[in-house]
C-alpha cells in the first residue's frame, strides 16, 4: 500500500511567527524546499497552497512533491486530494491544525497530524 502525505501548506507555513506573512510566496518555496530534501515514510506529499502563496511554487511535480494550487477554498482543495488518493487505496495523512477540516478529512478516510508533527521530521 502506498502512503500519501497531503500539507495544508498554509496551516503549516502559519504555525510558526517567523515572518511568513510578509512574504507569503517565500515561505511556501521554503517549505516545498524542505519537503523536498527531507526523508518521510511517505511515498508520495501533496502540498497544496492558496493565495498568494502559489507566488511561491508552480503547480505540478517536482520529485516526490506534487504541489497543488487552491483556485479558492485550500480546504475544499486538501479534502478532494485526500479523498482521490484514499479511493487509490492509499493510506493518507493530512497535516493541518485546522480542527474543521481534520474532521472533514477524517470524513474521507485519511488521518490527520498537526504541523508540529511534520515539521519536526524536517527538522
Amino acid at each position: 500500500m502506498t502512503s500519501v502525505l497531503v500539507v495544508d501548506g498554509a496551516n503549516v507555513v502559519g504555525s510558526r511567527p517567523d515572518g511568513w506573512w510578509k512574504d507569503r510566496a517565500g515561505a511556501a518555496r521554503r517549505l516545498h524546499e524542505r519537503l523536498l530534501v527531507a526523508g518521510t515514510s511517505h511515498d508520495a506529499i501533496v502540498l497544496v497552497l492558496e493565495g498568494a502563496a502559489r507566488g511561491g511554487v508552480s503547480a505540478g511535480r517536482d520529485g516526490h512533491v506534487q504541489t497543488v494550487h487552491a483556485p479558492r477554498d485550500g480546504d475544499a482543495t486538501i479534502v478532494e486530494q485526500a479523498r482521490l488518493a484514499a479511493e487509490r487505496g492509499s493510506a493518507v495523512t493530512v497535516v493541518t491544525a485546522d480542527r474543521f477540516l481534520r474532521a472533514r478529512v477524517e470524513g474521507v478516510g485519511a488521518r490527520a497530524m498537526g504541523p508540529s508533527w511534520l515539521l519536526d521530521q524536517l527538522a
